[in-house]
Parts: C-alpha cells; sequence; structure tokens
C-alpha cells in the first residue's frame, strides 16, 4: 500500500490527516489506542478531534481527543499510572482501609461515618485526578453547611489528605489536592469546652452532696475531679485496679458499649494511656466508700473483666453515655438555683478538664502532669498551662507579688538590725 493510501485510510470524516493511534468510529467518536505503563492496550475516546471541535447534539461535554493524548504522554512521561488516576474516591478510601485494616472500634466508626459522608457527597464519585484544591474545600464547606460538626470534618479531612498522599506516593497524581489548612476554608462552630472554675467546682460538689437525686453521684463525680480520668477509663475499673496500700489506680483498660457490639474493652489508645494514677486523700475516701456502698451486681464479665465498680440500677456496668445524661441533668438543675452558671458544655469530659487545668495552675511540673493524664505528647498538657483566666492569672500575680515582698524584707532585714546597732552604740 502507497503512503498516499495508507493518509486517506487515516483521515477522519472533515478530512484531517489522523495520527499514529488515532482512528474515528464509524458514530463519528474518535478513539486513540495506546500502552499504558505496564505494557497493557488502553484506549480513551471524545467526539472532538481539536478543541475547536464542536460536540455533537444531545452528547456529554468533554474535551477533545488531542488534549487527552497530550495529558496521557505526559502522564506516561512523569511515570504517571493512568489507570489508577481514575479510581474514584470512595475506591481510593477502601484501598486504604484494606492496608490498615488492624484498628480499634472507635477508628472503625469513625472510617464507616466517612465513607458514608463521601458516598452521599458527590466527590465521592469523582475520579481522583478530577479533584482539584478548589473542589477540596467546597467539600468542607458543603459539609458545614449540611450540618456536619467542625471536628468530624477536620478528622476527615486529615483522612482524605492521607488517603490522597498514598495516591502521590503510587505515583497516580502529581499533587495533594487536600494539602491546605482547614481554618482557611470553615471557621471553628464548636462551643468552647472550659473547665469548671475552683469556685463553681466547690459549689457543685457541695450541691449534689446535698441533693437527694444526684447524691448518690457524688463520689464519682470526685473520683474525676481528683485523679483526671477518661470517663471510659473510670467505667472499666474494678476491685482489682485499686492499690490502697501505695494509694494509686492503675490504668491498663477502658470500657466502652456501642449499639452494635455492646460492652467491650479496649486497651488504652498509645502507650502512654498505661499509667499508676495517684490517689488524693479526697480520691481515697471515696472509692472507700464505693467499695463499702457497693452493691452486687449480675456479674457480667466483658473481655475477661468483672466486678465493675460502678452500676446502673439495673446492675450493669455504666458506660459514658450514662454519664454524659446524668450531666446534663445535674447542670440543668445546678443552674436554675445558682447565680453563676456551670459552663455549657458539660461532660464527664469537663471533670478531666478541670483537674488537669486545676494541676497546671498549682504549678504541677509538665511531664508529671503529662504522666498522670496519659497524654502522648506534651503539647497537649502544656496547652492547659495556656488555659488561664482572670482568676487564676490575678492569684498568680498577687502570689509572686506576696512572694517578692517576703523576700525583700529578709533581705532588708540585716540592713534595719544593723542601722539599730549603731544607734544603741
Amino acid at each position: 500500500m502507497s503512503k498516499k493510501e495508507r493518509d486517506e485510510k487515516r483521515r477522519d470524516s472533515k478530512g484531517r490527516l489522523l495520527k499514529s493511534g488515532e482512528s474515528q468510529r464509524t458514530d463519528g467518536r474518535y478513539t486513540y489506542k495506546y500502552t499504558d505503563a505496564f505494557g497493557e492496550p488502553k484506549f480513551v475516546y471524545s467526539w472532538k478531534l481539536v478543541p475547536t471541535d464542536k460536540i455533537p447534539a444531545g452528547k456529554r461535554p468533554d474535551i477533545s481527543l488531542r488534549e487527552k493524548i497530550k495529558q496521557i504522554q505526559k502522564d506516561l512521561d512523569d511515570g504517571i499510572d493512568t489507570i489508577g488516576k481514575k479510581m474514584t474516591v470512595c475506591q481510593l478510601y477502601e484501598k486504604y482501609i484494606r492496608q490498615r485494616g488492624n484498628v480499634k472500634r472507635g477508628t472503625h466508626k469513625s472510617r464507616q461515618q466517612l465513607m458514608k459522608l463521601l458516598s452521599e457527597d458527590k466527590i465521592g464519585g469523582a475520579s481522583i485526578d478530577s479533584v482539584k484544591l478548589s473542589d477540596a474545600k467546597e467539600w468542607a464547606l458543603r459539609m458545614q453547611e449540611k450540618g456536619v460538626a467542625y471536628h468530624t470534618i477536620c478528622n476527615g479531612k486529615r483522612s482524605l489528605k492521607a488517603i490522597f498522599y498514598m495516591a502521590v506516593q503510587d505515583d497516580c497524581l502529581r499533587k495533594n489536592p487536600f494539602d491546605f489548612q482547614i481554618n482557611e476554608v470553615i471557621n471553628d462552630d464548636t462551643v468552647p469546652k472550659v473547665p469548671l472554675t475552683p469556685a463553681q467546682e466547690k459549689e457543685l460538689l457541695e450541691f449534689m452532696q446535698n441533693d437527694p437525686v444526684y447524691a448518690k453521684y457524688y463520689d464519682e463525680v470526685l473520683i474525676l475531679l481528683e485523679t483526671g480520668l477518661r470517663v471510659s477509663e473510670l467505667c472499666g475499673l474494678t476491685p482489682a485496679d485499686l492499690n490502697f496500700e501505695k494509694r494509686f489506680v492503675n490504668v491498663d483498660h477502658q470500657l466502652l458499649r456501642s449499639t452494635e457490639d455492646g460492652y467491650y474493652i479496649e486497651a488504652p489508645k498509645t502507650d502512654s494511656g498505661y499509667r499508676q494514677v495517684p490517689m488524693s486523700a479526697a480520691a481515697y475516701k471515696a472509692f472507700q466508700r464505693v467499695l463499702h456502698g457497693r452493691k452486687n451486681g449480675k456479674g457480667v464479665v466483658v473481655d475477661g473483666y468483672k466486678g465493675f465498680l460502678f452500676l446502673n440500677r439495673d446492675g450493669l456496668p455504666k458506660a459514658a453515655v450514662h454519664y454524659d445524661a446524668m450531666f446534663q441533668g445535674l447542670a440543668k438543675k445546678f443552674n436554675k438555683c445558682h447565680k453563676e452558671p456551670l459552663p455549657e458544655v458539660m461532660t464527664p469530659h469537663t471533670m478531666r478538664h478541670t483537674f488537669c487545668t486545676r494541676m497546671a495552675n498549682a504549678g504541677m511540673n509538665p511531664k508529671a502532669l503529662q504522666y498522670i493524664m496519659g497524654h502522648a505528647n506534651i503539647v497537649m498538657t502544656l496547652n492547659y498551662y495556656a488555659h488561664a483566666t482572670f482568676h487564676s492569672a490575678q492569684e498568680e500575680m498577687e502570689r509572686l507579688q506576696a512572694q517578692a515582698q517576703t523576700t525583700a524584707a529578709v533581705h532588708a532585714q540585716p540592713a534595719s538590725e544593723s542601722a539599730q546597732e549603731a544607734q544603741a552604740a
């Protein structure tokens, strides 16, 4: 076959010469055949050969074949996986999850929640190579408009950044569209969590002592305030975890409950969670009262643990949900008869927050406080040192001023005595 004959065969319906790999189907659509990085034949299609061509009526808008060929060639030259980049965001997330399967139940639930958010949003079905920085930011905005909590969006964005980083590492993408600061896009609309003031702490305990409904929770709240335990750690306590001789609480597990799984035991999230929390005198007495007044439960055994200290009216171990409801009712009743209301957010964690802030304001060594709290990162602990209030700042200034005056008086005393001796002489 002559060159002229070959050229005639490789022209489109408009008489334009088609390049190697290009062809036009009988329906008018253009096709490009190429070989991917793995040696497999692949095809791309378009209704337009060049950008100036018009899309036939009723056909979906698309870039031209020549533009697609240019992208493919650049991807091949750069070693980009031209197939992998076409997987959807949901498919990429599924791939990420499969490679990191050994996670705690809480993490598994968070993953399910994010997958649901992605599948219900248009970004979930989009190919990963089509997601731009603006698309990622728009996703965050849509989630907030949908009513998703700021903390949930932050965690979701962090996960999406991780999966797109994997795609970049796998040579499916060049850039990570989720590499941006979330606070530049959406505002933190969460109600700030603040600790109790010393006055509020005192008034709350006095109120509970004298209230016929909440008196029975007094020791539990006192223990939270005196130990800084997480509520799940409190729920998991058994007599075996209490060392009255050396006065400490051994923390090596937590009790949780979910609708799907019921009660279950989990180890601390990090190695820092394993610790021995000292008992204050107040905590020591509270634990003694709890053990003395403890009733026999239903003998529930959860993953080998039994004899839980804190039981509900049905004789079953208490879980976080019990305390969440209790604190809400407690705050509502307290606020009705007190001028200064409790913080807007009142949960078991408020007690932990209060303990840590109190210890920080008292000047406890940060590393010691980090150990007691079970923080994996010292930065988290140090944040409590920065959680100053006007009252705590005022008290600290007064303490330092009094200290300075005392020091000055001590230094001035010898000079004064010498003057008196000189006058006597």
